[in-house]
């Protein structure tokens, strides 16, 4: 009768040890099926390439774009950055063409004077001595310079954006987690503010 039991016993053991594999560190059970489940996320889940993003962003918005496709539905915000972008760029990409312009038919102007003794642009102008035209000029010069720095800064900060966005787009922020700021009373006579963090 004892054998019995311990024949019944040891195949039970055996069962339940072919079901199962053992965490031999903390001596709990985890399932085969759910161990394959857990592979086959983690396989399936690819990672968001920040350098792929920010490459991408070499077209302007392509990195936003990027961005938005890989967020979950709930998360969604990138895409609302790219008319921004082209707005940005076509702004101060039109102040630097009319800039640009104002340059060169400024130094037209001064080049003819200074050779013919008159004024080329007669109606523009004929109010201004060679001085004026020439303080107009570097004016000019001085505004597109500018323009050109506000095209490389919309460029750059949009090629940042994407990059940093890139890092952020899986980023989980729990509900759990809430802040707080409230009015306190430091002393019965000093007011101040209470910042409060919850974790539930």
């Amino acid at each position: 009768m004892k054998l019995i039991c311990f024949l019944i016993a040891l195949s039970s053991f055996s069962c339940l040890a072919q079901d199962q594999s053992y965490d031999f560190f903390s001596f709990r059970g985890t399932p085969d099926s759910l161990l394959l489940e857990n592979a086959a996320k983690t396989d399936s889940v690819k990672p968001h390439s920040v350098k792929k993003a920010v490459l991408l962003s070499i077209v302007p918005g392509g990195g936003q774009i990027y961005n938005h496709i890989a967020m979950p539905k709930g998360k969604k915000k990138a895409f609302w950055k790219v008319p921004l972008i082209y707005a940005g760029l076509g702004a101060t990409g039109y102040f630097l063409i009319s800039n640009q312009l104002s340059v060169n038919e400024l130094r037209s102007e001064y080049n003819y004077r200074i050779d013919n003794n008159v004024s080329f642009f007669q109606s523009q102008y004929e109010g201004y001595d060679n001085q004026g035209v020439l303080a107009l000029h570097d004016q000019s010069q001085t505004w597109r310079d500018l323009s050109i720095l506000g095209v490389s800064l919309v460029y750059i900060l949009q090629l940042v954006d994407a990059g940093v966005e890139a890092h952020f787009v899986n980023f989980d922020v729990s509900q759990d987690l809430s802040m707080s700021i409230e009015p306190s009373l430091i002393t019965n006579d000093v007011a101040g503010l209470k910042l409060s963090l919850k974790f539930r």
